[in-house]
């Protein structure tokens, strides 16, 4: 009785695929490092003292009636405390005013008593080294809406802003 030779099964050629599958699949465990994981949990809770300076050269401030505009004076109302809340999420306050700034849902850009979901503001900086601010809790069909200043020191629409305009930039100027 004649068999074919062991090389030509194909059983066999099976059997070896699985094993060099086996063996590789472990030695390539070894061989990689572990990737850790990432933590920004002390990026949390952190507070900073800023000025907001508008690329429209003017500094945010939110009267204590609640009105956000912008001045080219020094005043206590245009000093904020930055709150980091999340990773990039961050709460703006005034340290005159004690107000918050807020967004509402139709991009109204104002001071709030309390800190709320409108509160809270997503954090970006940009390539020209400008800080924007969206909204976190409301947007406009898919677009964050922006923190912005016209050339007149007057509060943008959210609804009306993009992260690329201008008027959308600031710089966080520490005290």
């Amino acid at each position: 009785m004649c068999l074919p030779p062991l090389y030509t099964t194909p059983s066999f050629f099976l059997v070896f695929y699985t094993l060099l599958l086996l063996g590789a699949s472990s030695s390539r465990a070894e061989v990689l490092p572990k990737r850790f994981a990432r933590s920004y949990i002390h990026l949390e809770g952190d507070v900073r003292w800023r000025r907001l300076y508008s690329a429209m050269h003017y500094f945010l401030t939110i009267d204590p009636s609640g009105k956000v505009r912008g001045t080219r004076s020094y005043c206590t109302n245009s000093i904020f405390q930055v709150y980091s809340i999340n990773v990039g999420v961050v709460a703006i306050h005034s340290a005159g005013s004690g107000l918050y700034l807020a967004m509402d849902r139709r991009g109204n850009v104002y001071g709030e008593e309390d800190y709320g979901p409108n509160c809270r503001f997503r954090e970006r900086i940009e390539e020209n080294g400008y800080n924007s601010y969206s909204s976190e809790r409301w947007s406009h069909q898919r677009h964050p809406m922006y923190v912005a200043m016209r050339r007149n020191g007057w509060v943008k629409m959210g609804r009306r802003t993009r992260h690329t305009h201008r008027s959308a930039h600031f710089l966080p100027f520490p005290i």
